[in-house]
């Protein structure tokens, strides 16, 4: 019996390629959320609720004030995205003078945010030891002790091969 060698040596009967009879071809299955890990938002770590909210652009400075005069103009216009459409065309055609007040707001916005991130940051390095739990309080403490038998066994071990040492050399 003869290998075949070159391209048409690991080829698969066609029959293993078709699809199997039971199972509906282009149809899937819902997956079972049972036997699936944690999805992407499960692992993300939660967000603190304490924690201030980005300040808004310049751009959406703007839109807050628009929004209420679109909405005078335009009272049977229900769809948020035409607000923000008409709201992007007319940011876009403003000149950088009309900009500078909403520029100037979101600034200032910016800066009272750094200030509030700033307190909150400090805060939260104040509380960092007491948000451990007691269990991992007590695995750091059941580490350092074990570091602390282990060198002193390595110490023991060195001063036995010293001793050792001494022995042999006196030997001589």
């Amino acid at each position: 019996m003869k290998v075949a060698k070159g391209k048409g040596a690991a080829r698969t009967p066609k029959e293993a390629l078709k699809p199997v009879d039971d199972r509906k071809v282009g149809k899937r299955k819902a997956a079972d959320k049972s036997s699936k890990g944690q999805t992407g938002k499960d692992k993300r770590a939660k967000k603190d609720p304490n924690k201030p909210k980005r300040p808004a652009s310049a751009f959406f400075v703007f839109l807050e004030e628009f929004r209420t005069t679109f909405k005078k103009e335009n009272p049977n216009v229900k769809a948020v995205s035409a607000v923000g459409k008409a709201g992007g065309q007319k940011w876009k055609s403003m000149t950088k003078a009309e900009k500078a007040p909403y520029e100037a707001k979101a600034a200032k916005r910016k800066v009272d945010y750094e200030k509030l991130m700033n307190a909150y940051n400090n805060q939260d390095d104040g509380d960092e030891e007491s948000d451990k739990s007691k269990s991992e309080v007590n695995d750091e403490d059941e580490a350092s002790a074990e570091e602390e038998k282990q060198q002193q066994e390595d110490d023991e071990e060195d001063d036995e091969e010293q001793e050792e040492e001494e022995d042999d050399d006196s030997d001589y």
